[in-house]
């Protein structure tokens, strides 16, 4: 047999995601590349790894042992480079955490020096839903994960980075009287939501219904950027995040509005399971953290404070 790490690292992403789609998304490949590599895989073994009924894929009880056999053969080819590197001296290891979607705008500049100082270290970082971030974290596959809204459900422990700030935003085709009241300015205005799951949706619905705002028309879409190119045509309004239009405010695109009870602060934090026994990489990772999150908030986002 000829089969690659690629195939196995492809063929594992099948199996964890059900799907060569998704799979193809998780692993920034085209689809038919990964078609390709998994029918070369698959054309080594007598007995099928997998078989399609309509158009969903499904994996064969051999297929699932294969995959338990190319995850346990990728692990010990990370175990290898992590020794040579711990050999020289280098902090070596993955780390592993989970970002709710908007919070793509926020946890690289956290990560960007200390990948730098520690090239031996792998990053695995999963952008995502809150629902889906919490599960993550929940089931121990992360080792940290960043939200704006802590969880009530989890016993966690946290460190705070910075403020999340959430504003009513639309293009600058229409003007607005400053401070108007929630009822007077959204009575004919269509909204844009996000996705259920979605913790800027929670806080946008927990914001509408303490207003007793009654909502006409809306929309559904499901990532920040989708909202924001819609508010960019023309399509709605809605309330979100400050940290994602920094260029749409500077370049006069989109506008903050001001009304009563607005914005909305959170905090993002990056949370733990508590109890939680943390390898060297992810206390190496928080000890850095709490020595330069400052500096960072300062030197990345000084623009955040004139909102």
């Amino acid at each position: 047999m000829n089969y690659t790490l690629n195939q196995l690292h492809i063929f594992l992403k099948i199996v964890q995601t059900q799907s060569v789609t998704k799979a193809s998304e998780a692993l920034h490949l085209t689809q038919p590349a990964v078609s390709i590599q998994l029918k070369n895989f698959q054309d080594q073994f007598d007995i099928p790894l997998t078989e399609v009924v309509g158009r969903k894929i499904y994996i064969t009880d051999f297929g699932m042992e294969i995959a338990e056999a190319a995850e346990n053969i990728i692990n010990q080819v990370y175990a290898i480079n992590y020794k040579t590197q711990a050999y020289k001296g280098q902090l070596t290891g993955r780390l592993k955490i989970s970002v709710v979607s908007t919070g793509k705008y926020v946890m690289p500049f956290f990560l960007a020096d200390f990948m730098k100082q520690h090239s031996g270290i792998e990053l695995l970082m999963d952008v995502t839903n809150k629902i889906k971030v919490l599960e993550s974290l929940e089931s121990n596959e992360v080792d940290f994960a960043l939200v704006s809204i802590l969880p009530s459900t989890l016993n966690i422990e946290k460190l705070d980075l910075m403020q999340n700030k959430l504003f009513l935003v639309g293009n600058t085709s229409m003007k607005f009287k400053k401070s108007a009241s929630p009822k007077e300015v959204f009575k004919d205005l269509p909204l844009i939501f996000r996705e259920k799951g979605s913790g800027t949706r929670q806080t946008m619905e927990s914001f509408i219904e303490r207003n007793n705002i009654s909502v006409l028309k809306k929309m559904e879409l499901t990532s920040n950027e989708a909202v924001k190119q819609a508010l960019l045509a023309g399509l709605g309004y809605s309330i979100m995040p400050l940290i994602g239009i920094k260029n749409e405010l500077h370049n006069k695109d989109l506008q903050l509005i001001s009304i009563k009870g607005l914005p909305i602060t959170t905090t993002w934090s990056l949370i733990w399971l508590k109890g939680k026994k943390h390898p060297p990489v992810s206390l190496a990772f928080l000890d850095y953290l709490k020595l330069e999150k400052s500096q960072i908030v300062h030197d990345k986002f000084r623009w955040y404070e004139q909102y």
